[in-house]
């Protein structure tokens, strides 16, 4: 029998005995393995903590305790031990469990998480609650050592240590960062501060030296130099926390010593682990980042299945090398995400004109705004859902000043088993009120190249926006890209019953709605409007010439978003306008095939429509 058929909660983990807890980490990783080769996800990240998710669990109690996982991207053997084993199959299939931390879905997922380092000040939020309400419980946050390169982050740190909560912080370290420290010594020492000793002799010294007026205040200095030699983490010190470590993050029962020790201290506690990513999984171990996010894979050879067509993001990188060849002025940016956006190949290419800052979407916005007034051409490419972190600086820092800055908004529109914190459902309806942006969708991947192209060569910030995934098949073109004019759309059939406005990848789903409809005898004009903002304008006026029926289709939010705008022009004119869009709400996770067909994304859906109107 498994160790892992015994464990249904927590309260089943703390039953085991300790020896036994080496075999449940190695059976909750072959069910993690498992299960991601056939779902996909986040596989590296949640192998590496497997070992601190049990001893956490072991010494914590939870859902009395509060345990935040940030990101979420090391949440699955947290899921695992808490009551959704049986579940675990249906990890990011609709209707199955989600990829991340979801409050509706376990009470022992204290606060949903998706987008990086929001932990620390979660914790800080429950810690502040707890204390108001004089309740009772501890509170654990799990920040891995990339969500710390995050603003967010350090605000949440130095609040914490301003007001001194009783909360823990723990540092999922698996880059080796500030961790010159770990081995024997280090676990000692680390064994000698979280039993308090270590503490309560410094204090004794502290206060003896400053009783010695001259010399008193130089010896305190002195002592805290060679704590500084000892322990890399005074910088967390100095925010206010006691800090403990680095310390190994794959041995359960010294975590669990070290947890015990420090479950009831009464101040900010950091403990710096240092864990190996995709830790048990040798092609994980061996190249963490292509097993980060991860789609269908082999468990035996590790190879990753991949579709044959080419993907956007690809489309992307490949022309902005293109054109970065014959301008020296074109520089990249992005936040963590090089491989995802496709600049890493750029990287290689111009590593003098690649820049990653981190996880910092706001700070990249206004860095590139400024290398846009220093001269350069810079590209920042973002995903759309992270994006969303950034509009203050998009308004205050690149449009309100006119600066030629080129977004790349990744990932626009339903990305499938990522869910809710990961569509990018919102950044049509947030652009669309920028004043000075140019805002841009391809129907396809040569259009991309095109408007690449025109953005690079425009003197205002412009936005290309594009899906995950792959386009429709077009041949890209042996020809150079071409400068688009901006703020025109394209006609591609004429019809008099019906005119379909499209915009982006839903170009190609109405051009296959209007060939179903011409089997009905129906007549449908597609108008492929390219450009959001500014709008077609003269377009739309000669359609009205055609016909008095518009259906206007976006992958986004229909509040505030493309058919909106144009449904506020066309129905002043007498048009009918039906508008295909996602609804509002935050929609679920599922493959991307059926949350098209589910919000009316195909063209048998669009046909329907358009019978109802006429």
């Amino acid at each position: 029998m498994k160790v892992l058929d015994s464990i249904n909660n927590p309260q089943d983990l703390k039953k085991l005995k300790k020896e036994n807890l080496i075999d449940l980490a190695k059976e909750i990783r072959e069910e993690i393995i498992n299960t991601v080769s056939k779902n996909g996800g986040h596989l590296a990240s949640s192998l590496g903590v497997v070992d601190l998710s049990i001893a956490i669990h072991y010494v914590f109690d939870s859902p009395h305790d509060k345990i935040i996982w940030d990101v979420g991207h090391q949440s699955y053997a947290h899921k695992i031990l808490t009551g959704r084993k049986s579940k675990f199959k249906t990890i990011r299939t609709h209707s199955g469990l989600s990829g991340f931390p979801k409050r509706s879905e376990s009470e022992y997922d204290a606060f949903s998480v998706g987008h990086s380092s929001t932990s620390i000040s979660a914790a800080l939020g429950f810690a502040a609650a707890r204390d108001l309400k004089n309740e009772d419980y501890k509170i654990v946050a799990v920040i891995g050592d990339g969500s710390m390169t995050c603003g967010l982050a350090f605000e949440g740190l130095q609040n914490a240590g301003h007001l001194k909560k009783n909360m823990l912080v723990i540092l999922n370290d698996n880059e080796m960062f500030i961790s010159q420290k770990v081995g024997a010594v280090a676990g000692y020492l680390a064994k000698l501060l979280t039993a308090g000793m270590a503490r309560k002799f410094e204090e004794k010294v502290m206060k003896t030296v400053s009783r010695f007026h001259g010399f008193g205040s130089p010896v305190g200095k002195f002592i805290k130099r060679v704590k500084v030699m000892l322990f890399p983490g005074m910088f967390f010190e100095e925010m206010g926390f006691t800090y403990i470590g680095p310390v190994q993050g794959h041995n359960i029962n010294n975590l669990i010593v070290i947890l015990e020790n420090l479950k009831d201290v009464k101040t900010p506690v950091l403990l710096h682990v240092i864990t190996k990513k995709g830790k048990g999984y040798a092609p994980a171990e061996e190249d963490p980042v292509k097993f980060h996010s991860v789609g269908k894979f082999d468990i035996k050879s590790g190879r990753i299945a991949k579709g044959e067509a080419i993907t956007y993001t690809k489309v992307f990188s490949d022309t902005l090398i293109e054109l970065a060849q014959s301008d020296d002025k074109i520089v990249a940016v992005t936040a963590a995400m090089p491989e995802g956006t496709g600049l890493d190949k750029f990287s290689e290419k111009f590593p003098d004109r690649y820049f990653d800052v981190g996880i910092a979407e706001g700070h990249a916005v206004t860095f590139a705004a400024a290398m846009a007034a220093g001269g350069m051409h810079p590209v920042c490419a973002i995903y759309s859902t992270f994006m969303q972190r950034a509009i203050d600086n998009i308004i205050h820092d690149v449009a309100l000043q006119n600066l030629p800055v080129v977004f790349a908004v990744d990932r626009a529109g339903l990305v499938g088993e990522d869910g809710g914190t990961h569509h990018g459902a919102f950044d049509l309806s947030y652009l669309n009120y920028i004043p000075n942006l140019v805002v841009m969708s391809p129907s396809d991947e040569n259009e991309l190249r095109n408007m690449l192209k025109t953005a690079l060569n425009s003197n205002t910030p412009c936005v290309i926006r594009y899906p995950k995934g792959t386009g429709i098949g077009a041949a890209l073109y042996k020809l150079p890209c071409c400068i688009l004019q901006i703020g025109k759309a394209t006609v591609l059939r004429q019809g008099r019953d019906i005119c379909f406005l499209a915009v982006g990848n839903h170009v190609e789903t109405c051009l296959k709605a209007s060939d179903l409809l011409l089997e009905r005898n129906v007549n449908a004009s597609v108008v492929n409007m390219r450009f959001l903002k500014p709008l077609d304008i003269n377009t739309l006026k000669e359609m009205l010439l055609k016909t008095r029926k518009f259906i206007t289709v976006e992958e986004n939010a229909l509040t505030g978003g493309f058919g909106e705008t144009v449904k506020a022009f066309l129905c002043s004119s007498g048009a009918v306008v039906e508008c295909i869009g996602l609804p509002d709400k935050f929609i679920e996770h599922g493959s991307l095939r059926f949350l098209r067909e589910k919000y009316g994304f195909t063209p048998e859906s669009i046909v329907e429509k358009a019978l109802q109107m006429l």
